[in-house]
């Protein structure tokens, strides 16, 4: 006789100020929907940042681009914000997986001390997603660095989703 025991479910928790959102942060939500059973997206504050958005705005702006994902593409995303340690909210999510997108070796670097560092402390594996090439040198703070200077925010288009250009020409 054969006993069949329920698989736990596989959550990523993909973490981050996401201020502002870029279409790099989607594609790798997308890619991750096709190996997770649910995707968390946290929208944090990182004490040691200056943000652009208010907390507010990058969780409603999250949500609006996270509502627009066909839902037969993959795993269902949830948009929650969060404070304090990313492991404490990983654990209190049940994610079984840190989600974090790789642009460059740059990124690789960085990102495997912190999955070592996170599976040391906090017992917690990191995944890793490669981001499409067109977005491998797109990041929030040159988008930030832009429009606080004054840049044309229209030519972000081929970087942000649509929800957040809207929202930097009204507000930037």
């Amino acid at each position: 006789m054969t006993t069949i025991t329920a698989m736990a479910e596989h959550v990523a928790l993909y973490a981050g100020s996401f201020d502002p959102p870029t279409l790099g942060h989607i594609d790798v939500i997308s890619r991750a929907r096709r190996m997770f059973d649910r995707i968390v997206v946290g929208v944090g504050e990182n004490p040691n940042k200056q943000h652009m958005l208010a907390p507010k705005d990058r969780l409603s702006l999250m949500q609006n681009i996270v509502d627009s994902l066909p839902a037969a593409d993959g795993a269902p995303v949830e948009v929650q914000a969060y404070g304090g340690l990313t492991v404490d909210f990983a654990r209190m999510v049940g994610a079984s997986a840190l989600l974090r997108g790789i642009r460059n070796v740059t990124d690789l670097a960085s990102e495997c001390q912190l999955a070592i560092a996170n599976r040391q402390v906090a017992d917690i594996e990191s995944a890793f997603i490669i981001t499409d090439e067109r977005y491998g040198f797109t990041s929030s703070s040159l988008i930030r660095q832009i429009v606080e200077l004054g840049g044309d925010i229209q030519k972000l288009s081929n970087i942000v989703p649509a929800a957040v250009l809207e929202h930097l020409k009204q507000h930037g």
